[in-house]
């Protein structure tokens, strides 16, 4: 054997195999629900290999956080001077993202998953929400070092309330004004101490 046939790559992972996997996790959560839907199942939508899918992924629950996230854009951190500049930034890159179909649908996907599976919830937190909130923290420290916020203010905590407060105007859409108004009105309630912009 000689030296390049030793150092031969294995054979390369197919980005329209994986493409092909999470377009059919997808099709089947959305049709029979996290609990029902399969490894089996998926790779026969997808016309793959069961040993493709693990050779990605070590359990349904991570194939089908990757498939959801894959929906999602990634959340830009914003640095626009202030606190509230950069709050209304984030109302606004969550409304973009949230208010259209697929964005309802997503969250959706992701509250009925979670909601009903807790291994799925324990890596959908691990891999993207934790790294959002600890990413989330930089908007608070810029607002401490600009003595905009108490010092002891908890960035997780806001993020967490305003992640919930997000979704409760989602499923339950204010009557008398905007998502985003209700949104940014709620976070200043909660963040009084703050000045506006």
């Amino acid at each position: 054997m000689t030296d390049a046939q030793k150092k031969s790559p294995g054979r390369p992972r197919s980005a329209a195999a994986h493409r092909k996997m999470l377009q059919a996790a997808l099709e089947l959560l959305a049709e029979m629900g996290f609990e029902a839907m399969s490894i089996e199942a998926i790779a026969a939508r997808a016309r793959v290999g069961k040993t493709t899918i693990y050779r990605r992924y070590s359990s349904k629950e991570e194939l089908v956080a990757d498939a959801i996230e894959s929906l999602r854009e990634e959340v830009v951190i914003p640095d626009n001077g202030s606190l509230w500049a950069d709050m209304e930034a984030l109302i606004e890159n969550a409304a973009q993202i949230s208010l259209t179909p697929l964005g309802r649908q997503t969250v959706a996907m992701i509250i009925s998953s979670a909601a009903s599976n807790s291994n799925f919830a324990q890596i959908y937190w691990d891999k993207y929400l934790q790294p959002r909130r600890e990413a989330f923290a930089v908007v608070i420290e810029r607002a401490r070092a600009r003595q905009e916020v108490p010092t002891d203010l908890d960035p997780g905590l806001v993020f967490d309330t305003m992640s919930g407060i997000m979704l409760y105007a989602l499923i339950f859409p204010p009557a008398s004004e905007s998502w985003t108004f209700y949104v940014r009105h709620a976070l200043r309630l909660l963040l009084t101490s703050a000045p506006e912009a």
